[in-house]
């Protein structure tokens, strides 16, 4: 178990089954040059797996903060809060860089309000909708160990079945 962030030399994004991505996340306590180093390294590491978002328990870290960037500007987020979602939903598809080939519409809130603090340690406020808010919701929902495929609908979530129990069953082996 990593009780501390710590520098990852090699990176790997954990895959669905494996226990880090179910469980939830502890806050982080102190915004420490090892965890800017890791937020600096998530980057290139996302964008290079063509994401818009990477979670720390995607690469085997159970504390709260992500990177994303939605295509409006690079974040990177510690000790997230979503403070307040509108009533507006909307449903568009979604992927996940630890549920490979897995892709299917998810209802999400067009707009929220969120806090968070970035790596300078300032807190930082701010209204985002649509795909912003939609990332930022994504990358949320891993710190509390919800996938998107958690999100899905009945109908929905059997359809992926299938490919779910094959991520699950080569974790397994």
């Amino acid at each position: 178990m990593i009780s501390a962030v710590q520098y990852i030399p090699y990176m790997r994004v954990y895959i669905y089954g494996e226990t880090v991505l179910s469980a939830g996340c502890t806050p982080v306590d102190a915004i420490t040059p090892e965890l800017v180093q890791q937020l600096e390294e998530m980057v290139p590491f996302m964008r290079n797996s063509r994401g818009v978002g990477l979670a720390a328990p995607q690469v085997g870290i159970p504390q709260r903060f992500f990177v994303m960037d939605a295509g409006d500007k690079l974040r990177k987020v510690i000790n997230p809060e979503i403070l307040s979602s509108g009533n507006s939903t909307s449903e568009m598809e979604e992927g996940c860089l630890s549920i490979p080939g897995v892709h299917k519409k998810v209802r999400r809130s067009k707009r929220i309000l969120v806090r968070y603090q970035n790596e300078a340690g300032e807190t930082i406020e701010e209204e985002l909708k649509d795909f912003p808010a939609r990332v930022f919701q994504h990358e949320y929902d891993h710190l509390d160990g919800v996938l998107f495929v958690d999100r899905l609908t009945p109908i929905a979530r059997k359809m992926v079945a299938r490919d779910l129990e094959r991520l699950a069953g080569e974790k397994a082996e």
